[in-house]
């Protein structure tokens, strides 16, 4: 939200026959109480509406023509809490099956709770549908909601969790990496174990929660790397701090022979606002430089 500002002084007489009273002097504050107090409800109304589709054409130049066009729905930072319940789970879960993609990728910080406590709020995921199945990665929240229950329940759900390791899909390799907030519990990153064995003719993708891992992607050779976790900055002056923490808020951006895209998330954290930062399910399109 942007800073409010302190109403003006009116240079002049304050006699009373003038307008320069206390009521002219009051308009002006009054008027930016109402434009914040606008903004807010708007951006409560974005969270509480839910997520809207966002499509981005990534070029690869190692994908094979046969996997060109191929789609992932990528959905980060649910926040499934006190506030974003079981009805913001079906929002997501209808948008990302209208969309009808080849694969989906929920790149962490799905919750903000225990199994015990959020269980009923996640179960409506277990509804995502693709032909190439639904994976998911760790985000920080996970590691402040217990992360192995949820690793166990995710797989409950009919989500494959990938947890340092890597699949291959018809045309590329898709790897995850836990996030950076598991070291603390001895279950990091791991991209020699994603990553280290892999045929680097093949393209390929990584989910990873957080886009600080971007040069640890570049090391081992990632196509694509697919964050979440910033939010796009959510309102301010959270932009600024993810800027400064963050390679990238929020779109696509290259590193090197590495392309990074950073979703802005379908929920929110804390206050459930999102000021200049709307909520998105991005669908990727991979296309092949060989069709």
């Amino acid at each position: 939200m942007p800073p409010r500002r302190s109403p003006g002084r009116r240079v002049g007489s304050s006699s009373p026959g003038s307008s320069g009273g206390a009521a002219g002097r009051g308009r002006p504050g009054g008027a930016g109480a109402a434009a914040a107090l606008g903004t807010v409800g708007y951006g409560t109304y974005g969270v509480l509406r839910g997520p809207r589709l966002k499509r981005v054409t990534v070029p690869l130049a190692k994908l094979p023509r046969a996997a060109h066009g191929f789609r992932i729905a990528v959905v980060s930072d649910i926040h499934l809490g006190p506030t974003l319940g079981r009805a913001h789970t079906l929002r997501i879960v209808d948008t990302i099956n209208s969309a009808r993609p080849d694969l989906i990728a929920v790149v962490g910080d799905m919750v903000d709770g225990t199994v015990q406590d959020l269980g009923p709020a996640a179960e409506p995921l277990a509804g995502l549908e693709a032909p190439h199945g639904a994976f998911f990665v760790t985000g920080n929240h996970e590691y402040f909601s217990g992360a192995d229950a949820w690793v166990d329940h995710v797989r409950e759900l009919g989500m494959r969790p990938l947890e340092n390791e890597r699949v291959e899909i018809a045309g590329f390799d898709l790897a995850g990496v836990n996030d950076v907030a598991g070291e603390s519990e001895g279950a990091g990153p791991d991209f020699a174990k994603a990553l280290g064995d892999r045929d680097r003719g093949r393209a390929s993708v990584l989910l990873a929660h957080q886009p600080i891992v971007i040069d640890d992607a570049v090391e081992h050779g990632v196509d694509l790397q697919l964050s979440g976790h910033t939010h796009g900055g959510q309102l301010w002056p959270g932009s600024l701090l993810a800027g400064l923490a963050n390679p990238t808020v929020a779109g696509l951006e290259r590193y090197g022979d590495t392309q990074l895209y950073v979703s802005r998330g379908a929920g929110a954290w804390g206050p459930p606002v999102r000021v200049g930062a709307p909520s998105d399910i991005t669908i990727v399109q991979l296309a092949s430089r060989q069709a």
